[in-house]
């Protein structure tokens, strides 16, 4: 005979499975009011046919920056029909051409041309739409750290910022998120870049234990039926949260929990389900770093944590090179470029050891061998 507490085939513990999506927008969004009133104050001249005002967003990554930024665009589609809000995830769109196929389908209505298309034809149709609808236009480059690789972010940069001295009366801003803190943006770009990029930075600090714990119980009074997660347990997950530092790994965290409880057909969580979801929710940024990776920067990446699995301790990136280079065949130039972008990216360390010289020194931030199992998801995806 099957125990009252046992959940049936068909119930669920979840009341609303959408409030624990990495994307959701929750309709209350607590403890970012200053960052949102800044934002709306950038934003504010282009819902009077101005330029929006130039502006980064900064933070580590879980401090609320993409969700700010959706919460101004979805009220920015409420009140105006003239100023166009345009989203592009950079660690998705790492291209010039990927970001303004977005912008022309979000202007025109129409599909994006075939990528044989010229730059210029697709720059042009653009601008002649919108001088034409009398539109501003509101560009959002989430992660735009990803674009500093083979120049992208003056190739996307340029043409917007510029574009009005080609298209008078053209009107464009930029918000640009950018989740690692050793990256100066105004530095990295050119200086014809820079000259009209001028950002305001907004900055996004941690998430307080306090907050953390109130941002959870939020999503939990929305997407959980009462009584499933106890106090005792969720002060584990919090815990768990603040060791990670990143608020997403906690909301992730608890509908895998959920998720485990179901499939023990239990009607609350317990301390064991937790830990288990922790176990692939602490690795929830290495998940989502690599599907932003290259076929060949996934190989590199491999290789890096097959030999990193066989050395005793940091290893040179002079000779991590010439291990790679027998298997790969790559340059030094190239390698170097990677293993630069896998650091901004907080997948390995590079810094260096004095001596005699600098030496450049790797070291993976996650366990190898989970390294090369999250790949294997990936290619097999």
């Amino acid at each position: 005979m099957v125990k009252k507490n046992m959940l049936m085939w068909d119930e669920t513990l979840f009341q609303d499975p959408e409030a624990f999506e990495i994307d959701y927008v929750p309709e209350q969004f607590n403890h970012r009011d200053a960052q949102i009133r800044d934002l709306a104050f950038q934003v504010r001249p282009g819902l009077r046919g101005g330029r929006p005002l130039n502006t980064i967003c900064r933070g580590l990554p879980g401090t609320g920056k993409t969700t700010s930024i959706r919460k101004i665009f979805a009220e920015i589609e409420d009140v105006s029909q003239k100023l166009i809000p345009v989203y592009a995830n950079c660690q998705i769109d790492n291209t010039r051409y990927a970001i303004f196929s977005q912008i022309y389908q979000r202007v025109t209505g129409r599909l994006p041309p075939p990528s044989g298309t010229s730059f210029k034809r697709v720059l042009e149709s653009i601008a002649r739409n919108m001088l034409q609808e009398e539109q501003v236009l509101l560009v959002a480059l989430d992660d735009a750290n990803y674009l500093l690789y083979e120049n992208e972010i003056n190739r996307v940069l340029y043409p917007l910022l510029r574009s009005h001295e080609v298209y008078p009366g053209l009107r464009i801003g930029v918000i640009a998120i950018v989740s690692d803190m050793t990256i100066s943006l105004q530095s990295a770009v050119d200086a014809r870049v820079a000259s009209v990029f001028r950002p305001t930075e907004i900055y996004f600090p941690p998430y307080s234990e306090e907050e953390i714990r109130g941002i959870l119980e939020e999503r939990i009074l929305q997407g959980l039926y009462p009584n499933v997660l106890r106090s005792g347990i969720f002060d584990l997950v919090v815990e768990q949260t603040m060791k990670s530092g990143d608020l997403r790994v906690g909301i992730d965290l608890i509908r895998r929990a959920a998720l485990n409880a179901e499939r023990s057909a239990r009607r609350s969580i317990e301390r064991e389900d937790v830990c288990k979801a922790y176990e692939i929710s602490r690795y929830l940024h290495l998940a989502f770093s690599l599907r932003a990776l290259k076929a060949e920067e996934m190989e590199l990446l491999r290789q890096i944590a097959e030999i990193s699995m066989q050395a005793e301790q940091e290893m040179s990136a002079g000779e991590v090179h010439r291990l790679v280079q027998e298997q790969m065949g790559i340059g030094y130039t190239k390698y170097y470029e990677t293993i630069k972008k896998f650091d901004a990216m907080r997948i390995l360390n590079l810094h260096y050891r004095q001596g005699k010289g600098r030496t450049r020194l790797i070291s993976l931030r996650y366990d190898p061998e989970r390294v090369l199992e999250h790949l294997q998801q990936e290619q097999t995806i």
